[in-house]
């Protein structure tokens, strides 16, 4: 039997990876630049508040994902936890993105729930709602758009970077179904752990259809921010609004299954001009990728602000009579 990778080992193979692939990236983004450097000139990159806008709205859908959050513990625990306590929890996993394969966001929602004395399996599977409710919303509207706006031929080219994220729908199936998803993660627990999972852990399919929808939201900000990026360099016509949009939400959540990449830095930028660059030169299309980057840089910072805010106003609540 071969021996398992110590912790240390499999930390150096992350950020090894994780390294090697944002520099592969940043080499053909330079090229590109390099070699389109006269129409990179003649835009008008300004910060503009069409800027603003972008970066409101990429700060906007944190929080609200974290209501979403909230609304889901609501319905699984009988524990009370207070709205802003968890959006706050919720802005801390996202700036811990960064650490690559979502383990500072996942420890940090697991190590509030103990400090609360709400099950930790149950914040885990709440976890594992969460991204499916993301993933599916980024997911299937943006590919069905995009098959529409430029045909099956650029995914049939491009299979692996835009056709595999259809196959993460798969599980999610699974997920969609109480009784399905509750015998999987019991089997998994029962065995590492040793203790039974209660019912009351898992969504009705009711609950579940009911939240998916909602978090169709705070996708579509995301989509909308990006369009405010490129209105911010570009005139954008109409008719490229939807698909470019799709375009972001798409690379987004494939950032999000590359999860040995830090916040999916570069995976996210170089899907965004694959698709982007079907509809404009592509040296304009690295730039919006690369603005869009520096904007959600920026978007993270205010979340992050907030998160201090949040916390500063939750804890004078906390400690008010009630």
């Amino acid at each position: 039997m071969m021996a398992r990778w110590s912790r240390r080992s499999r930390t150096v193979v992350r950020w090894t990876a994780s390294i090697a692939i944002i520099a592969i990236v940043g080499y053909f983004f330079a090229s590109a630049l390099a070699a389109n450097w006269e129409q990179v000139v003649e835009l008008d990159i300004q910060f503009n508040a069409w800027s603003v806008g972008a970066i409101v709205l990429f700060a906007v859908a944190v929080p609200l994902s974290g209501l979403l959050w909230w609304q889901m513990l609501r319905m699984l625990t009988t524990t009370r936890v207070r709205v802003l306590e968890v959006v706050a929890v919720q802005c801390l996993s996202w700036i811990l993105k960064y650490v690559p394969g979502q383990v500072g966001s996942v420890a940090n929602k697991l190590v509030w729930a103990h400090g609360r004395g709400i099950s930790k399996s149950l914040v885990a599977i709440t976890f594992v709602y969460e991204n499916a409710f993301l993933l599916t919303a980024s997911i299937v509207p943006s590919v069905a758009i995009l098959l529409a706006s430029l045909g099956s031929q650029i995914f049939v080219d491009n299979a692996t970077s835009l056709l595999l994220p259809l196959l993460v729908l798969i599980p999610f199936v699974v997920i969609a179904n109480p009784r399905w998803f509750h015998w999987i993660v019991s089997q998994l627990i029962r065995r590492t752990l040793k203790r039974e999972v209660p019912a009351e852990y898992f969504l009705s399919s009711r609950q579940g259809l009911l939240l998916q929808l909602e978090f169709f939201v705070p996708r579509a900000l995301n989509g909308i921010g990006f369009l405010f990026v490129g209105a911010s360099v570009l005139d954008l016509a109409p008719n490229t609004w939807l698909p470019l949009a799709s375009a972001y939400v798409l690379a987004g959540a494939i950032g999000i299954l590359a999860f040995f990449v830090p916040s999916g830095l570069g995976v996210r930028e170089a899907v965004i001009v694959l698709i982007a660059s079907q509809y404009m030169p592509t040296a304009q299309a690295v730039v919006l990728a690369l603005l869009s980057r520096l904007f959600a840089t920026a978007a993270d910072a205010l979340v992050a602000a907030l998160y201090g805010i949040l916390r500063l106003i939750d804890r004078k609540k906390g400690l008010s009579p009630q």
